[in-house]
């Protein structure tokens, strides 16, 4: 039988409890299963949200949204489409970019994966002090 994407599969994670109860309050807040939270959250990061900036965006009925209203609605003009369809295609290249930007790091000797520290960490400067 053909995957038509509806199949299911367990995804476990293991957080710190304060960070279980924001997710948690944020999906009350948003009135979303702690499932659908993570899972939104996930996806959204995917997409590649610039993150460089902490100052939010001036004016416009979307703040922080990056055109993401926008783009729904050209998406959806072709055809309906699922909440993970509609994810997946927005989902754009935040993985390469993020291999890419890693990559660079550790070319630069900025960071290093550390399968000891179970993911990547900056490289300490020994500069003589």
């Amino acid at each position: 039988m053909p995957d038509d994407g509806t199949d299911r599969a367990v995804v476990k994670t293991y957080v710190p409890k304060y960070q279980k109860s924001e997710w948690k309050a944020h999906a009350d807040d948003l009135d979303m299963s702690q499932s659908e939270f993570v899972r939104t959250m996930v996806q959204a990061g995917r997409r590649g949200f610039d993150l460089g900036s902490a100052e939010p965006p001036e004016g416009g009925s979307n703040p922080g949204g990056d055109g993401l209203e926008d783009a729904v609605l050209d998406i959806l003009a072709d055809e309906p489409l699922s909440w993970d369809e509609l994810v997946e295609r927005l989902a754009g290249d935040f993985e390469d970019r993020l291999d890419d930007a890693l990559g660079d790091l550790q070319d630069e000797n900025r960071v290093r994966y550390s399968g000891r520290h179970g993911g990547y960490v900056l490289v300490e400067v020994n500069d003589g002090e």
